[in-house]
């Protein structure tokens, strides 16, 4: 858990000049097969959520069987692996860590036996009361074997499970857990998925032939050939029935208001995938129109940085051009996919060489122009720096920088590790020490109002916690955007579909 001015990242690890990818979650109830392969398959829809381990549970009536390990999905296992998680539900994860430690103690799902049976649980997302809530179950004779907030959660479950009731156990650990969850668990043979009173990270649930899955992004669903049927709401949870004939849908928490992570939309989440009923794709090209019109320049070219600014600069052209402006979208920077992540460079001096290995300028695009690049963000600047650097030296005559966010002023409490508040270069500069700072002619981000146009939500509804510095839940020493009571539970009543 991070709590405090100023540590929203996970000690040692803030290295890279990117925000690191969070959880993927899985759940899936087939009818008459085995679903580790269908968990196994969604989980690599899901590998940008996370890089550092994998993991599979499934129950086959009688007994459960996990294999979690270290790394990506493809090393985490082999063919035998799969095979011999026997059972018909499943639940499965991604992890990149931002509370607790990058080993295996911490690797999902956890998993837990006691007297009303096994559990197993995956994450995605962040508690903010997470030691509160460890305390006080160790002070009852609870052991952990590890510092993640995910085993604080299972505990409680365990706890409050002791009559079997599912939904019930569900019900009463929400009440208790604050922050920002989805998550997918099995009890014995159910599944169930179930969203944060707030919405704060995606889940949504889709039918397969033969079953139903819940998951973290819509295309974990397309990789399956299954069909969305929609976003877990807020609050609500969603119980698959364990012979993959249906689902159960109940509203658990009343919700006044929803803090639906922006970030989704302008990083993380793939172009492919539906978040909260927007195709991220459209909503990308959404906001680089937008950066057109609050901050357009008619440039020789608009270049994306690969490749999630792609999608911004795209729509950012397309905007231009329909107000016969003369710039022309172009591919201006090449990208080594075979190069590791800048994190992993243990030296900021090999950091830096490592963009040079990771993207080449085109130089027929570059040189002698002038140049729009178009990325999702800057985080301490470093990456932006080296990018317009290459651009000049490749023969740019001028580079403007259009970013397709507001800038990052403080950090993520709710599982985005970006950095530290000391780290973030926006922190303590203006745009223009910023654009000093990177070497650009110009630099512009987008406005904190033009985001929520484009996903087409009022700015209440989002989460912009690291743009603003006021957060949606009751961070301690943050100032909060919102009434901190807790969401009101409800009496268990069936959610409309």
């Amino acid at each position: 858990m991070q709590t405090g001015h100023g540590d929203g990242a996970t000690p040692d690890r803030a290295t890279t000049d990117e925000p690191r990818e969070k959880c993927g979650v899985v759940g899936v109830s087939l009818a008459d097969r085995d679903a580790a392969r269908p968990v196994y398959y969604a989980l690599y829809a899901l590998q940008h959520r996370g890089q550092d381990s994998a993991g599979i549970v499934t129950h086959d009536g009688f007994q459960q069987h996990d294999h979690v390990e270290m790394g990506l999905v493809g090393d985490a296992f082999d063919e035998a692996d799969v095979e011999a998680l026997a059972g018909s539900t499943g639940i499965g994860h991604v992890r990149y860590p931002t509370a607790g430690s990058v080993d295996q103690s911490c690797a999902q799902p956890f998993t837990v036996s006691f007297n009303s049976g096994s559990l197993g649980l995956s994450h995605n997302g962040n508690l903010v009361n997470a030691d509160e809530l460890r305390d006080e179950l160790a002070g009852l004779g609870h052991a952990f074997t590890s510092d993640g907030d995910t085993e604080v959660i299972a505990h409680d479950l365990a706890r409050n499970l002791l009559d079997g009731d599912l939904l019930h156990a569900v019900r009463e650990t929400m009440g208790r857990i604050h922050g920002s969850y989805s998550l997918t668990v099995m009890h014995d043979d159910r599944v169930l998925g179930v969203r944060d009173p707030r919405g704060n990270r995606p889940l949504v649930v889709g039918e397969l032939d033969d079953g139903y899955v819940l998951a973290s992004e819509s295309a974990a669903i397309d990789v399956l050939d299954g069909d969305l049927v929609r976003d877990v709401r807020p609050g609500e949870a969603i119980l698959l029935d364990a012979d993959g004939t249906g689902y159960e849908s109940r509203q658990l928490f009343e919700v006044d208001d929803t803090a639906h992570c922006f970030f989704e939309h302008v990083y993380f989440a793939r172009p492919d995938s539906v978040i909260d009923g927007t195709l991220v794709y459209d909503a990308r090209r959404e906001l680089g129109g937008a950066l057109w019109r609050e901050s357009g320049i008619d440039t020789d070219v608009v270049m994306p940085v690969p490749d999630s600014g792609r999608a911004f600069a795209s729509g950012y052209a397309d905007a231009a051009q329909a107000d016969d402006a003369s710039v022309e979208f172009a591919e201006g920077l090449m990208k080594n996919r075979y190069v590791g992540r800048t994190f992993i460079m243990p030296t900021q001096d090999e950091r830096e060489r490592a963009v040079r290995l990771k993207l080449n300028p085109i130089r027929s695009t570059v040189e002698g122009k002038s140049v729009t690049l178009i990325d999702d963000s800057i985080v301490r600047g470093t990456t932006s720096t080296q990018l317009v650097e290459l651009l000049r030296d490749a023969g740019a005559e001028s580079v403007h920088v259009r970013i397709g966010a507001p800038p990052i002023v403080a950090p993520c409490y709710f599982g985005i590790d970006m950095a530290t508040r000391e780290e973030l270069i926006a922190a303590d500069k203006t745009t223009a020490e910023i654009r000093e700072t990177v070497g650009a002619d110009s630099l512009a981000y987008l406005s904190v109002d033009a985001v929520a146009a484009a996903l087409d939500e009022v700015r209440e509804d989002l989460c912009l916690g690291c743009v603003t510095g006021e957060y949606p839940y009751d961070v301690a020493g943050e100032a909060t955007d919102r009434d901190v009571d807790r969401p009101s539970p409800t009496g268990l009543a069936e959610a409309d579909d």
